[in-house]
């Protein structure tokens, strides 16, 4: 049953009148920086249950339980999406305002059971993430990225940017790191899809992982990358951390953003730059958007073979004109078609993850690069995902393949891989 917050004419309840009187007695009388944090919750509430009982409050024993939950996820948590961060069903948390909380699970959006009490309360839960990253919103920064402790990354937008008051939208970080047999389990991909994927990453061809947002490309990623030898050092860059690489020689990189005077920002393009006279046998990029593709091409065309990276796209093709439209934003003077000649030479093969209806996540296809001509690039789809006739349940289909071209082919075996001309077949 849900606790009233007000009365019929607009008013705090008892209930809610006695949470704010604890609230502010804790924050008045508790300083919580000097109780160790093993202690801390254990004096919250002893503290919350005396006030309590010095106010003689007549509450049933569910409320008292309630109002110290309550406080101390205020005190010691992220408010009510305290539970939700704890929730390995949840991947996405997104508040819309204070009254509306949606989650995502299984890749479907519900309506979540918890709500703020006021724009107040979402406010004080958005400064309690980003404080300790010296970050700040107002009305003159009203958009702020940040991370929680575990790597879950944040996004706050705030009026006057939002209409319906501060929100909050938080991508969990995912605690379990995925397997190549997990994605065969989920029905991601099939045995012979994974061995075409190990023998891609292992034989140091340049892959490009493309998909819209929330599909699943940086997951992918981080099962690549569980194919790279130990004994080779990898670079990765991001701009917010969200690999987690079970590798002994890996060094991660972070874009910075400005501080709050505008200086002292690192883009992802300078830590590409720096990544190369950093001896790396492979590069990963947490994904592209920007002119650091430029420096991705050049240093894939220059020795630095194998590199990973993501980028948002619909398809293939698009994710390979989507790269050739950030080469053209850095404004290098380089013709139109050798652009494109250097996009076919430098990335080898697409994977393109999307997800479905049921919220099920897969690879929808595999393309080959195979070159390029003025402004169109020559592609050939190894693997394709072709979904049954949607009857409202999970979604089913079946993997096309086709066998691999014979540049490919001959790159694997010219690189010490034996390929299977069947494996595809």
């Amino acid at each position: 049953m849900a606790i009233l917050l007000r009365d019929e004419r607009g008013a705090p309840s008892p209930y809610e009148r006695l949470r704010r009187h604890c609230h502010d007695r804790l924050a008045t009388e508790v300083r919580l920086s000097d109780v160790p944090a093993s202690q801390q919750a254990n004096v919250v509430r002893a503290a919350i249950l005396t006030y309590l009982f010095e106010q003689r409050a007549n509450l049933p024993l569910a409320q008292r339980e309630q109002i110290v939950t309550e406080i101390l996820q205020d005190a010691l948590g992220y408010g009510p999406i305290t539970c939700l961060l704890g929730d390995d069903g949840v991947t996405e948390i997104m508040v819309n305002g204070f009254a509306q909380v949606y989650v995502e699970r299984s890749g479907r959006i519900e309506t979540a059971s918890v709500r703020f009490r006021d724009d107040a309360h979402v406010m004080q839960i958005i400064e309690r993430i980003i404080a300790p990253l010296g970050r700040r919103v107002d009305e003159g920064s009203p958009m702020v990225d940040a991370r929680l402790p575990d790597g879950s990354r944040v996004n706050a937008i705030i009026p006057p940017a939002s209409r319906i008051g501060p929100t909050l939208t938080i991508r969990k970080f995912a605690r379990k790191l995925l397997t190549p047999e997990d994605l065969i389990a989920f029905g991601a991909i099939t045995p012979p899809i994974a061995e075409l994927l190990r023998l891609c990453v292992q034989a140091k061809l340049s892959v490009l992982v493309s998909g819209g947002a929330g599909v699943g490309k940086t997951s992918l990623l981080n099962v690549l990358a569980l194919w790279i030898p130990p004994s080779e050092r990898i670079i990765s860059i991001e701009d917010t951390a969200e690999l987690r690489l079970d590798h002994p020689h890996w060094l991660p990189l972070e874009y910075r953003p400005p501080n709050i005077e505008g200086k002292g920002e690192i883009t992802q393009r300078d830590l590409l730059r720096n990544a190369l006279r950093m001896r790396p046998d492979r590069i990963l990029i947490g994904e592209v958007r920007g002119a650091e593709a430029w420096e991705l091409i050049k240093a894939l065309n220059t020795g630095h073979e194998g590199g990973l990276s993501t980028i948002h796209a619909n398809n293939a093709v698009e994710a390979l004109h989507k790269l050739a439209h950030y080469l053209l934003e850095t404004g290098v003077s380089v013709p139109y078609e050798a652009l494109y000649a250097r996009i076919a030479s430098a990335i080898h093969v697409v994977v393109h993850v999307h997800r479905y209806q049921d919220g099920s996540r897969k690879v929808a296809s595999i393309t080959e690069v195979l070159d390029a001509a003025g402004s169109e690039i020559h592609t050939h789809d190894l693997v394709s995902f072709r979904p049954d006739p949607v009857g409202g349940g999970p979604v089913t289909g079946t993997f096309v393949t086709a066998p691999a071209s014979a540049r490919l082919q001959a790159l694997l075996e010219e690189r010490g891989f034996s390929f299977s001309r069947e494996l595809l077949a």
